[in-house]
C-alpha cells in the first residue's frame, strides 16, 4: 500500500474512533427545561479525546498539504530543468495549484478547530 493509501486509512480509522466521542452528551451537562443551556463546566474525557481527535485531525491537514505542495513544486521544478525553454508557462499553474491546496489545508484546519471550540 503507497504512503497515500496508508494516511488514508489512518485517518478514516481515527474519524470513526473520535466521532462516537464527540456525539456523546452527558447528563452533566444538560440544562433543565425552564433555564436556558449555560456553557459545559465539566471536561470529561470522552471531550479529552474529542480535542485529541480534532487536534491530530489538523495536524494531518497540515502534513498532507505540506507534502501535496512539496510534490507539486518538485514536480514542476524537475520539468523545468527538462525543458528550461517552457519554465515560464508552468509559473502560473504552479502558483495556482499550491494555493488551491492551501485553501482546501486551511480550511481543513479550520473547521477542526471549529469543533474544539464548540464541544
Amino acid at each position: 500500500m503507497s504512503a497515500m493509501g496508508r494516511m488514508l486509512v489512518m485517518s478514516l480509522f481515527l474519524t470513526v474512533l473520535f466521532s462516537p466521542a464527540m456525539a456523546q452528551e452527558t447528563g452533566a451537562n444538560a440544562a433543565p427545561a425552564d433555564q436556558p443551556a449555560a456553557a459545559p463546566t465539566d471536561f470529561t474525557f470522552s471531550k479529552a479525546l474529542a480535542v485529541m481527535g480534532a487536534c491530530l485531525a489538523a495536524s494531518l491537514c497540515a502534513l498532507a498539504g505540506g507534502w501535496s505542495i512539496s510534490r507539486i513544486g518538485g514536480q514542476c521544478v524537475d520539468a523545468m530543468a527538462r525543458q528550461p525553454e517552457a519554465a515560464g508557462a508552468m509559473f502560473a499553474p504552479l502558483v495556482v495549484t499550491a494555493a488551491m491546496v492551501e485553501g482546501g489545508m486551511l480550511f481543513a484546519i479550520v473547521v477542526c478547530l471549529l469543533g474544539v471550540l464548540f464541544l
